[in-house]
């Protein structure tokens, strides 16, 4: 008979100013070690004025979470907060039970999802770059247990190497990985070229990207009520009935406290919302916690340098949400929709707000352009949209959108 006990963990938080978004942060951690197989047995906030440098929290609480971790026989301990090297060591030597932290436990579910090998190359790159510094702490509390949540992947062997293996594996992956986005810009500059406009999907985590993909392309994307279900990136095409083409792309979920070894590790996948022509960010509206979730979806992507893009902010999961506490329309974006992926209602909505946002400020024209003017038509490709083109007897017949400045050279 296959076991499937489930790896008992203790929570433990920090709280700085408001306990409240604490015990919201560690409900999103019992959520993440869910994800990662684990039963989140129970959870531990200490307030503080700062963290303890030396061991996350104050030696009174330290000996708490001792007791309560034997009362309840618990095997790994969690932090929610990035650790120190000094604080995991510190933390092993006092408890007897296997101690890791919040970066591990994505990194770790991260492992568990890659598939592609760019994504398992980004995977064990952040890894190799988290466990560079933190060896010995790290040895001593995976080996407690000898696996469990933060063994899988490829971290976990390379933990029996000296720092110098660890850092010639790192330059060879991001090698590998220089390879890998020269190869992706290739991608790109086809798109480009082909003048079909691209939308990123871009959102929290579990906000519901891949099922919007599934529902608007029939992509047979995994859409689990997970976080993180989806790790890899997918561009598929949409088809309006009068032709029009899009490109939508479902890019990686961003998460509170993203570990900035993987924010580096991805960039060049997180960076396909870069060069998109407008942005979807999905917002999961039945979360209590959603203007949180917003908040650290921009701060995202300004962290990758994106503010310069049209946005069109789309509230997703409004069948599960009553329309008297709704939010109202998003200030930072240019557009706001409501939408269930799930059941298809708004959607169509959605559309035609993507053909209004990417053609804004554009002109539609029809046109019979000279065969001595045909040059007008590369301007067109360039600097506007070539819906149609017909030869005729005395010219090409055409049908486009055009910048509006660009009317009067048409006229």
């Amino acid at each position: 008979m296959q076991n499937d006990k489930r790896e008992r963990v203790l929570l433990v938080g920090v709280s700085l100013y408001d306990e409240e978004e604490t015990r919201q942060s560690l409900a999103e951690l019992a959520e993440l070690a869910k994800t990662a197989g684990a039963e989140p047995v129970c959870a531990v906030i200490q307030n503080r004025e700062q963290i303890h440098s030396g061991t996350y929290v104050g030696k009174g609480k330290l000996e708490e979470i001792k007791e309560i971790a034997e009362d309840k026989d618990i095997e790994t301990i969690i932090c929610d907060d990035e650790l120190s090297p000094a604080q995991l060591r510190n933390l092993n030597d006092y408890f007897d039970i296997k101690v890791i932290d919040r970066t591990i436990m994505i990194l770790d579910i991260f492992a568990m999802r890659a598939e592609t090998s760019e994504g398992k190359i980004q995977v064990e790159l952040a890894q190799l770059s988290y466990n560079l510094t933190r060896l010995v702490g790290l040895r001593d509390s995976l080996s407690r247990l000898g696996g469990g949540i933060g063994t899988r992947g490829p971290g976990e062997k390379k933990l029996e190497m000296d720092r110098r293996l660890v850092r010639n594996r790192i330059s060879a992956l991001k090698r590998e990985l220089e390879s890998v986005k020269k190869s992706r810009e290739i991608s790109r500059k086809k798109r480009s070229e082909s003048r079909i406009p691209l939308a990123a999907i871009v959102g929290y985590t579990n906000a519901g990207k891949s099922t919007l993909l599934n529902r608007l392309t029939g992509a047979d994307i995994l859409a689990e009520d997970k976080l993180f279900a989806t790790l890899d990136p997918a561009t598929r095409l949409y088809q309006y009935e009068n032709g029009q083409q899009i490109l939508f792309t479902d890019t990686v979920g961003f998460i509170n406290k993203l570990p900035h070894h993987l924010i580096n590790a991805f960039r060049s996948t997180l960076e396909e919302a870069k060069y998109a022509d407008i942005i979807l960010h999905v917002v999961d509206i039945s979360n209590p916690r959603a203007e949180q979730q917003m908040d650290v979806v921009y701060d995202t992507l300004k962290a990758l340098g994106i503010t310069d893009k049209k946005i069109i902010t789309v509230y997703n999961k409004a069948d599960a949400q009553s329309d008297d506490i709704m939010p109202g329309k998003d200030k930072r974006s240019d557009m706001t929709v409501r939408i269930s992926a799930k059941t298809g209602a708004g959607v169509s909505h959605m559309l035609d707000c993507i053909i209004e946002a990417l053609y804004d400020g554009m002109r539609y024209i029809e046109k019979e352009i000279t065969y001595a003017d045909a040059g007008k038509i590369q301007m067109i490709r360039t600097y506007g949209q070539l819906l149609s083109e017909k030869y005729t007897e005395n010219g090409i017949a055409i049908t486009a959108r055009i910048p509006k400045d660009m009317l009067n050279y048409f006229e």
